[in-house]
């Protein structure tokens, strides 16, 4: 499993890092559109469609997304659009995690598909508007999620329930506690101070999502905003948790030898794409 886990990566890296670091956006967004239609296939896998219907549910994704690049929409600033879109998922987010595993399939069908469908166009429309802004934009909302996701692994798995006894989501995913959620978020603060000093001191040619906001709120609105993302990236995480759950899979799929699928790469990052946008665009 651990040598599977490392060629994928190395091969990933070797198609997307060329990509991200080159200087138009165009190959990135590119190579990023096939991983979003296998999302979408994913998704209707998830939701128990046939062959044929997920991937036209693929398909959609994708036509969606060239639609968004025809259009121009990569280059221009949306708040309302992204507003609605972070609206949505802290409100949707919080009611799908208080229902429960159980409440998923009450949900019709039919709006599980497009709500889905839309999150993933969203996702690439905000990855892919991210990389417009610049690399350092991009990836600093990238690393937030990994920051979040790895200082809540470590601090879970070093603290467990000693502080709230009680453990995040049991029913969802029994591994994760409230001690690695705030470890998370600490190491994430930890990361946006040293992200902004890097900005301030020339290192980083473009701003990144932490730069932006200080420079338009200060500090204080800046560090909640990181606080913030890192707790949404969480939201993501468990969202895509209780589907799997719900439809009895461990995987969203099998795409990514070691890795799982790509939703299972990319769950923190359906929402906080869209909120980090929302973020920096006001």
């Amino acid at each position: 499993m651990l040598k599977q886990r490392v060629i994928t990566a190395v091969v990933l890296l070797a198609i997307l890092l060329p990509a991200l670091f080159y200087p138009s956006y165009v190959p990135f967004c590119a190579i990023t559109l096939v991983l979003i239609s296998a999302g979408g296939w994913e998704w209707g896998r998830l939701n128990g469609c046939s062959q044929p219907v997920s991937l036209w549910i693929g398909l959609s994704c994708l036509l969606a997304c060239l639609l968004s690049w025809k259009t121009g929409l990569l280059a221009q600033s949306l708040p309302w659009l992204w507003s609605a879109a972070g609206a949505t998922w802290v409100l949707a987010g919080g009611w799908l995690l208080s229902s429960g595993v159980c409440g998923w399939p009450q949900i019709p069908k039919s709006l599980r598909l497009v709500l889905g469908s839309v999150a993933i166009w969203l996702a690439w429309l905000g990855l892919a508007q991210a990389r417009v802004i610049g690399v350092n934009f991009l990836l600093s909302v990238m690393v937030l999620v990994w920051v979040a996701d790895i200082g809540a692994y470590f601090s879970g798995k070093a603290f467990g329930t000693r502080f709230t006894k009680s453990k995040l989501a049991p029913t969802i995913s029994p591994g994760k506690s409230w001690e690695g959620v705030w470890g998370g978020m600490l190491c994430v603060l930890v990361l946006a101070l040293g992200w902004t000093w890097l900005d301030s001191s020339g290192v980083t040619q473009t701003p990144s999502i932490y730069s932006s906001l200080l420079m338009r709120h200060g500090w204080g609105v800046m560090l909640i905003a990181v606080i913030f993302l890192s707790a949404m990236s969480v939201v993501g995480d468990l969202v895509e948790s209780l589907v799997k759950r719900s439809a009895g899979a461990k995987d969203s799929s099998g795409l990514l030898p070691g890795h799982g699928g790509v939703l299972d790469r990319v769950d923190a990052l359906l929402p906080t794409l869209p909120l980090a946008l929302m973020l920096a665009s006001f």
